[in-house]
């Protein structure tokens, strides 16, 4: 059951449907350019509450993508990055008035923000951005080191794996992407854990985590928008991520040599959840 605190977080969003499925949306009427979160895996928009808190006037769109959080969780769903980018381009139709935003992309986000890099080279995106900033995300995926748990699910036992997993193995793993100086509470990895397991969710994490997958295929294509893609991009980086280490950021520095990098030295693979007052002081957008 989805705890008291995560139902508060549902009554703020809505639902839309996009595809034949209900997606969870979070919508902030404010100031400035529309500034669009893109959540990572495993968990959901649900991170990005206190980082919101700190931002009570600016003008935001938040969603759960496809196979997280409050959003459905169809079992036969192909979960790929390029559902994940159409499903963003539409709500920012809905949502954005014809006007530039900006994105802010975390973990499994940033590679949905690299193919809506890639759409707008090739001139097929539909929205125009403003400027994309990026943090801890494994986008060049041989540098990264990832969990044991992301890549037992992505062995050939995966399905097993996601059946048999628990929430006191789930506390281990997503415990361990924490930085020393701010560790999972208790209430946070109760509160993420309900998020996961909503829906019958809890035994999709063979199917979710293809996006890995995706990022070894598509790596050209994404790369060379990392490269490439001539507007404003930036990256945030907690320096201690173990996942996403300080050697994918040095692979995205040699992609894209002059690119602005704020380090976030003490923080690890969710800032917006360790320090979100140090990730927001960071941030360009």
């Amino acid at each position: 059951m989805l705890t008291e605190r995560v139902r508060e977080w549902e009554r703020r969003g809505s639902s839309e449907e996009f595809g034949g499925h209900s997606i969870h949306v979070f919508r902030q009427q404010g100031e400035g350019p529309l500034l669009v979160l893109l959540h990572g895996f495993p968990s959901s928009s649900y991170d990005w509450r206190a980082l919101l808190e700190r931002m009570p006037s600016r003008n935001v769109l938040a969603f759960d993508f496809l196979g997280f959080g409050l959003s459905d969780k169809p079992r036969e769903h192909d979960y790929s990055l390029f559902w994940q980018a159409d499903l963003s381009e539409e709500l920012v139709r809905r949502h954005g008035g014809g006007r530039p935003v900006s994105i802010l992309a975390h973990d499994m986000g940033t590679s949905v923000a690299n193919e809506l890099m890639a759409r707008d080279l090739a001139g097929k995106l539909e929205m125009e951005i403003a400027a994309i900033v990026l943090f801890n995300g494994s986008m060049v995926l041989e540098a990264a080191s990832p969990t044991p748990a992301q890549r037992a699910l992505r062995s050939r036992l995966g399905p097993l794996v996601a059946r048999l997993s628990s929430e006191r193995f789930f506390r281990h793993q997503f415990g361990s992407v924490f930085s020393a100086a701010h560790p999972l509470g208790d209430e946070e990895a109760e509160d993420q854990w309900s998020l996961i397991c909503h829906k019958g969710g809890r035994s999709l994490g063979h199917r979710t985590i293809s996006y890995m997958d995706q990022r070894e295929e598509h790596a050209g294509r994404w790369h060379g928008a990392i490269r490439d893609w001539p507007g404003d991009l930036s990256l945030v980086w907690g320096m201690r991520d173990p996942v996403a280490t300080t050697a994918v950021l040095a692979a995205l520095r040699e992609l894209r040599p002059a690119v602005p990098v704020s380090e976030l030295p003490g923080l690890a693979h969710y800032p917006q959840v360790e320090d979100p007052q140090e990730l927001l002081a960071a941030l360009s957008i």
